[in-house]
């Protein structure tokens, strides 16, 4: 994730939102019947058993736990310690939450050791002096000459500093040259023979060993997971709400936006926060919503400014995290008058999703998950409609293998996480469905269901 992307997710995204939803309110307060969602969350399925954490985000301690983990790893590998270069590595094991830019702001674990060796820009040096911090070295900016601070009153002229090769020289002086070390990536050849020149060998890539521990998402993760999408669900129960009340009197665009300023004042009136670092991390709300032809395209690219009409299709989507862990949530809508093609296209991507959550059972492969599914569809007539895979895995930075895709042979294990998007989208009439929600493998049975919004035809068969 770039910053300007980050920036819009998390800071300007809610701004935006803060804006058009007042708007929208200050022109539905007039009628005096702003809606709550309480309406609509009457529908909602039973509790499960899994009550979501009160914690904002993953604790220091359970990142150390995890890099303890990893370490392990290492260790059985042979490895001496492992470079992290990825931002969502770095989130996970080290949990500085932070963004990035042309900027390195890298990792080292060493396999025997207690804490990290990071290096840094001097723009990010109170985030990370901050959080888990006993060792490091810090430049100052990208590009860098070699002994410059002028945070420090040390300004000189100078050719480019490597900073590549400065990183590894921190390593070498730290008595990692001649050690057998791994990056969580596979290294560029340019990369590697400086790697070579200063340390004495390649590094190796223990890319695999980082995602096998952030797919299987801890009890932890989960909880907070749960926490995210109990509000999500409010958020959609207001949505759908303000659909039925005032639907034809609306765009899409305030929907939308209406929706972010509920979510976002929701969930910021449970979290402890002083504006310092470190706190209100991870917190994405991002709801979206188009109505009609838009619809019918899996990945639109246009703008939605629509007014909400009688005998369309309707989309609510979007990604809700707190700390990190959440996910996506759709539902799609018919409004009547529907037509028995509107039906069938809603009921047949709703079908999928309901197979999707019986056959992602631990020890299924997802290739099997997926061709079961895509085997549904094109048994009812509806192949012209289908569009991709029905799901990707699920974590911190959206999309994560594995995939239910038809080529992808792994087998399902405890804790991963899915999108659940079995979508059907018909550009012809403008019709589209595309659920999703967090489905996550359990030790037994059917997967769960994060969560709480039901798959009803009461629930999206809808009349305004």
């Amino acid at each position: 994730m770039q910053r300007r992307q980050f920036i819009g997710g998390l800071g300007l995204g809610v701004v935006a939102g803060g804006a058009a939803g007042a708007v929208v309110a200050n022109r539905l307060a007039d009628k005096g019947d702003l809606p709550t969602g309480s309406e609509s969350a009457k529908l909602f399925l039973p509790p499960d058993d899994l009550e979501p954490t009160t914690i904002d985000r993953l604790p220091l301690s359970w990142s150390k736990e995890r890099t303890q983990v990893l370490q392990q790893r290492l260790a059985a590998a042979g490895l001496d310690g492992i470079l992290l270069t990825n931002q969502w590595n770095v989130i996970y094991f080290t949990g500085l939450f932070h963004t990035t830019t042309e900027r390195m702001i890298h990792c080292f674990i060493p396999t025997k050791g207690d804490h990290p060796i990071w290096f840094y820009p001097a723009l990010d040096r109170d985030l990370i002096q901050e959080w888990w911090y006993e060792d490091g070295d810090m430049y100052f900016d990208w590009l860098d000459v070699a002994g410059t601070m002028p945070n420090e009153g040390i300004l000189k002229k100078g050719p480019q500093n490597d900073l590549w090769r400065w990183m590894l020289e921190g390593l070498k002086k730290r008595g990692f040259a001649g050690k057998k070390l791994a990056a969580d990536r596979e290294l560029l050849a340019s990369e590697q023979k400086t790697v070579a020149d200063v340390l004495g060998a390649p590094m190796a890539s223990a890319a695999g060993d980082c995602m096998y521990l952030r797919q299987r998402k801890t009890p932890l993760e989960i909880a907070l997971t749960r926490r995210a999408y109990s509000y999500f669900d409010r958020i959609h129960a207001f949505a759908r709400d303000l659909v039925l009340t005032h639907g034809t009197d609306l765009t899409d665009f305030e929907i939308s936006h209406a929706a972010r300023k509920f979510g976002t004042e929701l969930i910021l009136a449970d979290i402890k926060r002083d504006g310092k670092p470190h706190n209100a991390v991870g917190i994405q709300v991002n709801i979206g919503c188009r109505i009609g032809q838009a619809t019918g395209y899996p990945h639109p690219n246009q703008f939605f400014y629509n007014k909400i009409e009688r005998g369309k299709a309707l989309q609510v989507a979007g990604v809700v995290r707190i700390g990190g862990c959440g996910g996506e949530l759709y539902r799609p809508y018919m409004i009547a008058p529907r037509t028995d093609h509107m039906d069938k296209v809603w009921k047949t991507a709703r079908d999928g999703c309901l197979m999707q959550l019986d056959l992602s059972r631990k020890g299924t492969p997802c290739s099997d998950v997926a061709y079961a599914i895509h085997k549904m569809q094109i048994d009812r007539g509806m192949q012209k409609y289908i569009y991709h895979r029905p799901a990707h895995g699920e974590g911190m930075e959206g999309h994560q293998p594995p995939y239910l895709s038809l080529g992808d042979h792994t087998i399902l294990d405890t804790g991963m996480m899915f999108s659940v998007e079995p979508g059907m989208f018909d550009p012809e009439t403008g019709t589209g469905a595309n659920f999703s929600d967090g489905f996550i493998v359990k030790d037994d049975g059917p997967s769960r269901q994060m969560s709480r919004l039901p798959w009803s035809e009461e629930w999206a068969f809808i009349e305004i």
